[in-house]
């Protein structure tokens, strides 16, 4: 655990989001990640807010287990039933986010936000949210992610979504490789052996992909099977490709789903695929697509524009669902822009609005011809600059990462733009942004 994780896990309560629930007659508390006891009523209450059921004795200890690193925030009713449980969540921890240009930049991933139906529309969420933003800005970190269930709650805090997810359903008889067909081998492996070899594949190749993060904790068990909460670990099967050498370049874990109307078209779900160079992603990838009895494949948190969709013989056996990921808010704009790489040198005037204020103002960012940037806050006009673009930090947010031209945002209405098109040729990126999770 890094020092910033441990600052950050550790801090105090922001004060006026404190005072704000007092006043409403609710107690806002840090839930020692120590205490056990405690923990269960506050992870009872997630569970609760994501409409889930109780948790089971080992499914409260494994989640205890990987709790350790988290800031934990829970708001209680004294003069509820349950003094006990919190009756509403928030928890974040220190995550590294990798941006355009091969860089991670040190992030604050925010998840288990719930606050329950008895206590809505009292500001509950916004004292949590809020309060937690200033904090991390406090800490000197420069941007905050999270994944979400309604996508309607976290644009009012600055968040915008900035990286897409494709959820692909291929019809595998229809489909037919046309891709290419590596030297490596795949071979079945143990959903043990699948743990050991896959964080180690996905660390050496996510910076390379804008949007993803390192895995938090306990997702590797998740995926595999292999903690002691694990729910149905025998219908999972693992495989790993290796390239001609025997060294382990990519693995994969899915699950069947057998046809008793059609035993010839049955289903597979693919949980997680993990390769480090193009022939481990095409050889798994070819597996899959043609296993025998198998009449769908489907496989969710993939890119937009994900490389197999170009590797089989018929491009409509593929159906694509595009939906929102990995969500964005930019806390520290210099920390944030200069962190990342650009295509194109240029020089654009960002006038930023911020209602809570950490991003407000109007900055000055010079790309040079190597791909990188300085950021300056500026007073004056903007006379020398390619572009003036007038913008709020959730739009600033959602380019961040390339995913959406900003060029889209001002043809929507959400951004203006002295010359649009030279601004979006320096923001872009030609990596599609992604995050192949949840968290």
């Amino acid at each position: 655990m890094t020092d910033l994780s441990i600052t950050h896990r550790d801090a105090s309560l922001d004060d006026v989001a404190r005072a704000a629930l007092a006043a409403d007659g609710l107690e806002l508390r840090r839930i020692d990640t120590g205490d056990a006891d405690v923990f269960a009523g506050w992870i009872q209450s997630v569970a609760r807010g994501f409409m889930d059921g109780e948790r089971t004795e080992a499914q409260i200890t494994a989640a205890f287990e990987r709790s350790a690193r988290r800031r934990l925030l829970g708001v209680y009713d004294p003069s509820g039933p349950e003094g006990d449980r919190p009756v509403a969540t928030f928890a974040s921890w220190i995550s590294e986010l990798s941006v355009p240009g091969g860089g991670g930049l040190p992030s604050v991933a925010v998840s288990a936000v719930t606050v329950a139906p008895t206590h809505r529309r009292r500001g509950v969420l916004r004292a949590m949210m809020e309060g937690e933003l200033r904090r991390a800005d406090a800490l000197g970190i420069p941007i905050a992610i999270l994944t979400v269930s309604e996508s309607t709650i976290y644009g009012r805090f600055g968040f915008a979504a900035a990286a897409m997810s494709g959820d692909v359903t291929f019809d595998v008889p229809r489909a037919r490789w046309s891709g290419p067909r590596p030297d490596g081998r795949v071979d079945f492996i143990s959903r043990e052996r699948f743990r050991e070899i896959a964080p180690a594949i996905h660390d050496r190749v996510r910076l390379a992909t804008p949007g993803e993060i390192d895995m938090p904790d306990g997702h590797w068990d998740r995926f595999a099977g292999t903690g002691a909460d694990a729910e149905h670990p025998e219908r999972l099967r693992a495989v790993r490709y290796a390239d001609a050498d025997g060294v382990d370049r990519g693995a994969a874990v899915f699950a069947y789903r057998e046809n008793h109307d059609d035993f010839a078209r049955s289903s597979v779900r693919v949980h997680r695929l993990v390769a480090e160079t193009a022939d481990a992603y095409a050889g798994l990838w070819r597996f899959l697509l043609e296993l025998d009895l198998v009449g769908e494949l489907s496989a969710s948190e993939l890119a937009v524009d994900e490389p197999v969709l170009w590797m089989i013989g018929d491009r409509r056996a593929a159906r694509v669902t595009v939906g929102d990921h990995q969500w964005v808010r930019i806390l520290d704009v210099p920390a944030a822009l200069q962190a990342r790489r650009y295509p194109a040198a240029g020089t654009i005037v960002l006038d930023v609005t911020d209602p809570l204020g950490f991003a407000e103002g109007r900055w000055r960012l010079t790309a040079d011809a190597s791909g990188s940037a300085r950021v300056d806050r500026v007073e004056c006009d903007a006379a020398e600059a390619d572009s003036v673009v007038t913008l709020g930090v959730a739009e600033l947010s959602a380019v961040y990462l390339g995913a959406v031209s900003l060029t889209t945002l001002v043809a929507a209405g959400r951004a203006r733009a002295t010359d649009a098109a030279a601004a979006a040729r320096v923001l872009t990126w030609y990596e599609p942004a992604r995050l192949s999770f949840w968290y």
